[in-house]
């Protein structure tokens, strides 16, 4: 199909500095989990987003000494020459497809604990992170840099630079934001520095312009320079020169940069969920930039319209569109807009998964895309599939995410496949879930599929057939799926941390009685022990809905994984402003309609509250009985041409939607293939060339 002409702008090329993007889409510097220990996975990661049409695609964030290490998070580095051929495999990667290179060069200062290099770290006056998130609290304080450690930075950051034009690179980033050693240098909190570079935003931005100019210099007039840079904080800060102390900052170094790279302060507001923001709300604070500087300004806003694409450029608030987890939800984005399909985009949910992963220290998972990190891995490729290893039919028993992911890769393979759902419709939990407050956008894991398999005339969805093991025996297909999903338990939490102890009887109710339409009776307790986004969802539906509402969790902090995702902060902001009551650190250990009794996680010291209804979120378990049912039959199995009865998803191991998605894909993958081809391969380093580089002289202290 041809290219709709109302998005030819976003096609043309845009000249930074010394070089020139093919087009305005820029995959922005993203932490994805693939660090120099995985340098193949890592390329060819990137390859793919390259492969997909963005014409700039960029690294994580890259050390550019040992004086910044932020082990145990999955960081790389740029240190010495290994590191150099490391990087080289990506930018090799990334030119092969026609598209430009960037590195996010680094230095996180005193927001890292520098665990693994054992180095005291440093920023601008002795300050440090006192962070709230376990990940990243640690007892080693920051020592207050001297003038030697200023000339120091700047001279890591230029041989760095130099680094990364050796391998490769075509721009070069200052990175300012985040919290990270430049930006500590621009807010007072951090800086108290009385010398040159404190005091006036003139001079807390001197260090910011140094950096700059040694990086120009390294780079040559080759590559591009870039400078990354968050303005929330800024922006709300008055300035008696200037609209904010954003707008001063800016002003001043508007033409040093090659590139502006505009973002806010904090990752739970730089990369928001979709439950809380939506597409593009990065704008109200950062769309003055492009009107004081004359150089290109990319940015990020959870993009995957064309249309707000288009709008971002027409209005003048960004000249290169910023991705990155549209490009990890799909990497061929631009490819489709360019090739008139723009209704076969993968839009991201903006669940924020791949962010956990990052927190988590693995490679980056997607719940919209399961191939993201397993292209070199796995071999997975977002776009294509290997054709089918034999004339196979298949049964997959249920439509729900697992399910209809099998069903449209074994589709794509050729495979014959027939869906039985027992509901009237497809979606399985996210028939229900999509309606409750923030998770609509959850609704495009089903959309998507469903608009996919509607093309593929080998797949048959059968919708209100509930099927038993009798009639799966009957259908006559070589291979049955199980994809029945799991259900959630009436269980309570010990203090083992172990569910246990059956809570029955009137009045008490898991999140299926609510997906069910049960009435739900107030004053409500909901207890939270699953710790994701359910509990604390259903505490704000059911209020709502009028229900005085007590959210109860033996965890420290209301929905407590959330933090892992960036949602944890406003979910507390949510339960407060919808008047939900907040109990942490406590177990329900009792109930009776009318009252419900609380224990102290740890002192078991009790209370009681009124409560007409006990929502339990806790433990799920898989719905395998057709699985089981079905095993139990044996012989009959071979005498009806079943070959194989596998289980995927919540059937197999109850999870988040991404590892429902995952399991199906990967059955659908490795169906009839040869074992060779979908061995596990594990990256490794780069053998060293020689010698290990020696970079103690980086790490004394110049004390």
């Amino acid at each position: 199909m041809a290219r709709n002409p109302r998005y030819d702008v976003l096609f043309e090329p845009v000249k930074i500095g010394p070089v020139t993007a093919p087009n305005r889409f820029y995959a922005v510097p993203h932490a994805a989990g693939m660090t120099n220990s995985m340098p193949n996975m890592r390329a060819r990661f990137r390859e793919t987003k390259a492969e997909g049409g963005w014409g700039v695609v960029c690294s994580g964030y890259v050390s550019i000494d040992p004086t910044s290490d932020d082990a145990p998070l999955p960081y790389a580095t740029l240190w010495d020459e290994d590191d150099v051929r490391s990087h080289a495999l990506m930018t090799e990667a990334v030119h092969r497809q026609g598209s430009l290179a960037g590195i996010e060069l680094w230095h996180g200062g005193g927001s890292v604990m520098n665990r693994t290099s054992r180095v005291a770290p440093m920023s601008p006056s002795g300050t440090s992170w006192m962070a709230t998130h376990v990940n990243f609290m640690g007892n080693q304080r920051p020592r207050a840099m001297d003038a030697h450690d200023i000339r120091q930075l700047l001279g890591w950051q230029k041989e760095a630079a130099r680094k990364a034009r050796r391998a490769g690179f075509d721009i070069l980033y200052v990175y300012a934001g985040m919290g990270y050693l430049p930006y500590e240098f621009l807010l007072p909190e951090w800086n108290l520095r009385t010398d040159e570079y404190g005091g006036s935003v003139a001079n807390r931005v001197r260090i910011i312009r140094q950096l700059l100019e040694v990086t120009h210099e390294a780079a040559g007039g080759q590559c591009a320079v870039a400078l990354r840079m968050s303005l929330e904080e800024l922006r709300a800060r008055p300035s008696e020169v200037a609209e904010s102390e954003a707008h001063e900052v800016v002003q001043l170094l508007s033409e040093v940069p090659d590139l502006w790279d505009v973002k806010l302060d904090s990752s739970p507001t730089d990369c928001s969920p979709s439950r809380f923001s939506a597409e593009g709300t990065h704008e109200p604070i950062i769309e003055f930039v492009k009107r004081i500087t004359t150089k290109p300004v990319v940015g990020v806003g959870r993009f995957t319209s064309p249309d707000t694409m288009v709008g971002q450029i027409r209005r003048g608030v960004l000249d290169l569109i910023g991705g990155a987890r549209p490009s990890i939800a799909d990497p061929f984005l631009p490819r489709k807009i360019d090739e008139g399909r723009e209704q076969d985009i993968r839009e991201c949910i903006g669940c924020n998964i791949c962010i956990s992963s990052w927190h988590d220290g693995v490679p980056v998972r997607c719940t919209q895309n399961p191939t993201i990190g397993e292209e070199w891995r796995r071999g997975w490729h977002p776009e294509r599939i290997a054709r089918a290893g034999s004339a196979a039919s298949v049964l997959i028993v249920g439509a729900g995410p697992s399910g209809l992911e099998c069903a449209l890769s074994l589709g794509r393979r050729g495979y014959e496949v027939n869906v039985a759902e027992a509901a009237e419709d497809i979606g399985g939990r996210l028939r229900f879930e999509t309606r409750l407050p923030g998770l609509a956008a959850w609704g495009r894991v089903l959309d998507w599929r469903r608009a996919q398999l509607e093309k593929l005339s080998n797949v048959n969805i059968y919708r209100g057939n509930r099927l038993s093991a009798e009639e799966v025996l009957e259908l006559g297909n070589t291979h049955v799926v199980i994809a029945t999903g799991s259900r959630w338990a009436r269980l309570l939490y010990s203090p083992l941390e172990i569910p246990v102890g059956l809570a029955e009887g009137p009045g008490v109710f898991t999140p299926d009685d609510i997906a069910a339409g049960v009435p739900i009776e107030g004053p409500v307790v909901v207890y939270d022990f699953d710790n994701y986004y359910m509990g604390g969802v259903l505490a704000e539906y059911l209020a709502k809905a009028g229900n005085a509402v007590s959210y109860v969790t033996p965890a420290g902090h209301a929905s407590a994984w959330t933090i892992m995702s960036n949602e944890q902060p406003q979910v507390h902001r949510m339960l407060a402003a919808n008047g939900i009551a907040l109990r942490t650190l406590t177990r329900v250990v009792g109930f009776t309609p009318g009252e419900v009794t609380l224990a102290n996680q740890f002192t078991n010291a009790e209370t009681r509250q009124p409560c007409r209804s006990l929502v339990i979120v806790g433990a799920r378990f898989s719905a395998d009985s057709l699985h089981t049912e079905l095993e139990a039959r044996g012989a009959h199995l071979a005498n009806a041409g079943i070959r194989s009865i596998t289980r995927i998803g919540d059937a197999l191991a109850p999870g988040a939607i991404v590892h429902a998605v995952y399991s199906g894909h990967r059955y659908a993958q490795e169906l009839d293939a040869d074992p060779r081809s979908i061995a596990y391969r594990r990256d490794a380093p780069l053998h060293r060339r020689g010698p290990a580089a020696d970079v103690t002289e980086h790490m004394e202290n110049p004390a």
